[in-house]
């Protein structure tokens, strides 16, 4: 391995292993109760992650760059308006608009990616799991939603048309790229299922573990997958 190359590995592993232990110590200090320090360690995560894909695209900006560090700047804002949720409910909504925004975002940079739109041509038979999953989880949450109703729909449509459009991805990239960001939106998709499933169906054991381990994943995954796409070096 060359010297430039493994000090780029090295790089990478320090600032992955950076972004997933601020996750853990976020999920430790929201088990002991620890709120205050819970929200400023959470605050953390995602400019964590904007960092590290600053890093990997220096000298090599462009529209879609741009997108996903939007994407991920609103992903951020949400994510200290779901937490302030514990003083105000209404943070619940703010939160739930920042991340229909950062879904939007994530949707276009996919679409827009040059080349073969094959899940909408040849393969639309991909679409069927992700619809049928789709009205699954609206069925599932639909009694217990009251005003949310309209919301909670918008927003489920949006992040399943971001899969769609992950899906849809296949010809345009390579496939490393392709399968981390399919990987990373499923895991969203999860991620988000199990806060509504917790909030308005059901609350269960170890939720919090569960929602925040499979989002933080999911948004590292995406944006790995993104540099992938373009096969950047971490500078």
């Amino acid at each position: 391995m060359l010297p430039h190359a493994k000090t780029s590995h090295m790089n990478f592993r320090t600032h992955s292993t950076l972004y997933f232990a601020t996750g853990i110590a976020f999920i430790a200090l929201e088990t002991i109760g620890a709120v205050w320090a819970g929200i400023a360690v959470k605050s953390l995560i995602i400019p964590l992650l904007i960092w590290l894909y600053l890093r990997f695209v220096r000298g090599h900006g462009n529209c879609f760059h741009s997108l996903i560090i939007t994407a991920l700047v609103f992903s951020w804002l949400g994510d200290i308006a779901l937490q302030l949720t514990q003083f105000q409910e209404t943070f619940f909504l703010v939160g739930v608009g920042c991340f229909l925004f950062a879904q939007l975002i994530y949707m276009v940079a996919f679409f827009t990616t040059p080349g073969e739109n094959a899940v909408f041509f040849r393969k639309i038979y991909l679409a069927i799991p992700v619809v049928l999953y789709g009205c699954g989880i609206l069925w599932l949450l639909f009694p217990g939603l009251g005003d949310m109703k309209l919301s909670i729909t918008v927003y489920t449509v949006i992040i399943h048309t971001m899969l769609l459009a992950a899906i849809n991805r296949e010809k345009k990239v390579n496939r490393q790229s392709f399968l981390l960001v399919l990987a990373g939106a499923i895991l969203f998709i999860l991620s988000d299922s199990l806060v509504a499933i917790n909030k308005y169906v059901q609350p269960f054991e170890l939720a919090r573990i569960a929602i925040m381990s499979s989002y933080i994943t999911a948004q590292y995954l995406i944006a790995v997958g993104c540099t992938r796409q373009f096969n950047l070096t971490l500078k």
